[in-house]
């Protein structure tokens, strides 16, 4: 249950982000509803997620691995739920993304370099973030340097949106039903 009203004042940036929303998802997003209480903040939040999704140093798999880790590892049942949706947009397979939150007892599902992502986004989610120089300097091999700092940046702000909506209560809004294969129980 939501710790807000997910049914903010009706102002223009809201009414805008609301048709933005439900013309591009299908429906308004509950991070979207809770945030129009802030205009501001649903502003640049906005403005920030539409510069997120222009990053394409990063292989698009391997970025929506990290999200999809850092959003279970946090527990943020409404991030897991989006971001099955999104992958299953992204025409990513779906036998492989059910297994993303509980990834370290089917590590035969992924490769090497996807195993390498997953790590890393889990160590850069503990509390005091576990990331190694030597876990580090291996991706940083494998991707190249502006990759990594995408994937680097993508576990930092999967971070900070896990934490938001797991904060203020939200839970799934049904995308992942929409999958092919429904995600695995976090």
């Amino acid at each position: 249950m939501a710790r807000i009203s997910l049914d903010p004042p009706r102002t223009l940036t809201v009414r805008l982000a609301a048709w933005y929303s439900r013309r591009r998802f299908g429906e308004v997003l509950d991070p979207v509803g809770a945030m129009g209480h802030h205009s501001r903040l649903l502003r640049d939040g906005a403005r920030f997620e539409q510069r997120l999704a222009g990053w394409d140093e990063l292989d698009q798999g391997l970025k929506t691995l990290a999200v999809l880790a850092v959003a279970a590892r946090i527990g943020c049942s409404w991030c897991v739920d989006f971001g099955h949706w999104e992958a299953a947009e992204q025409g990513l397979p779906m036998e492989k993304i059910q297994y993303v939150p509980r990834w370290r007892e089917h590590t035969g599902e992924f490769d090497e370099l996807e195993l390498l992502v997953l790590r890393f986004a889990d160590a850069m989610t503990e509390t005091v973030p576990t990331v190694t120089d030597e876990l580090a300097a291996e991706l940083v091999a494998r991707l190249g340097e502006p990759a990594f700092m995408e994937l680097v940046m993508m576990a930092a702000v999967e971070n900070q949106r896990s934490r938001v909506n797991a904060a203020l209560g939200l839970v799934g809004q049904g995308f992942s039903d929409r999958c092919e294969v429904p995600p695995r129980a976090v």
